[in-house]
């Protein structure tokens, strides 16, 4: 299979990168092509400006959505975003990898988001009409393909439990699980979360380095998370709400967009 990692961490002799090598050696053992786009080491552009849209008049308003889908469809965009896109249409199943800062991923993997995934090409596609409200949740661009998160975390498991302090990790990342890449129609695969990476144990990474190769030897088989698509029965269009009664009992607030059938 191709495996495309999207890995942000700006230190070569930390943790994540450790786990890094080892997934992509162990990967490439197994008979898998690889490719890393190491947004520090890349010195990627984190944010959306007037240059990331050649066509754009310099100094005119910018309105970014409507920048954005000219610049795709008159394959104006940059170099380096073109690139991205292009790796992400080649590969079977995309990794995102990140330490958890300040609940979500480092400002350099959102600008990757911000910048790759752009209008007319992970959004702003597909039909409107009174049965579909675009191609998105479940449909897209990336439909067919898989990801996940390998995600670390200083603090302990049980802080990011449903009645920890910081709130259920399921709870946190559900903007990016769903919002980021079931959006533009990812399969997505649970998140390997690692905890307690601050506390510099040898035990702790052992454990984790564990865990990560496991995920590497099965990474065809892991079942994914049963959201449910947008279009196919669910919800009210165009109010893009569930329907009544849909949910399964005692399932609330983001749970109720999982399929547990």
């Amino acid at each position: 299979m191709k495996i495309l990692f999207v890995f942000a961490h700006p230190d070569k002799r930390s943790f994540n990168y450790s786990l890094l090598n080892a997934a992509v050696k162990r990967l490439e053992e197994n008979g898998h092509i690889v490719k890393v786009s190491d947004l520090y080491r890349m010195k990627w552009k984190g944010i959306v400006d007037e240059d990331d849209f050649l066509n754009h008049e310099k100094g005119a308003r910018l309105k970014v959505v409507l920048s954005s889908t000219i610049a795709y469809e008159e394959h104006q965009l940059t170099e380096d975003v073109l690139t991205e896109q292009g790796k992400l249409n080649w590969a079977d199943i995309v990794i995102f990898q990140f330490p958890l800062w300040w609940f979500t991923m480092p400002a350099i993997m959102k600008g990757w988001f911000d910048r790759v995934f752009t209008s007319g090409y992970a959004y702003n596609i597909g039909e409107h009409n009174k049965n579909r409200s675009g191609d998105r949740y479940g449909e897209g661009m990336m439909a067919g393909k898989r990801a996940f998160c390998i995600i670390t975390a200083g603090g302990r498991e049980q802080h990011f439990s449903k009645r920890g302090i910081n709130g259920d990790i399921n709870d946190i990342i559900f903007p990016i699980n769903h919002g980021m890449l079931f959006y533009p129609g990812f399969t997505v695969l649970p998140p390997v979360v690692i905890f307690r990476v601050d506390s510099k144990s040898t035990e702790i990474y052992d454990q984790a380095e564990k865990d990560i190769l496991e995920r590497m030897d099965n990474i065809a088989n892991i079942e994914p998370i049963n959201y449910r698509k947008q279009n196919y029965g669910d919800y009210k269009i165009p109010e893009l709400t569930l329907k009544d009664g849909i949910e399964q009992p005692l399932r609330t607030h983001f749970d109720i967009h999982i399929n547990r059938d």
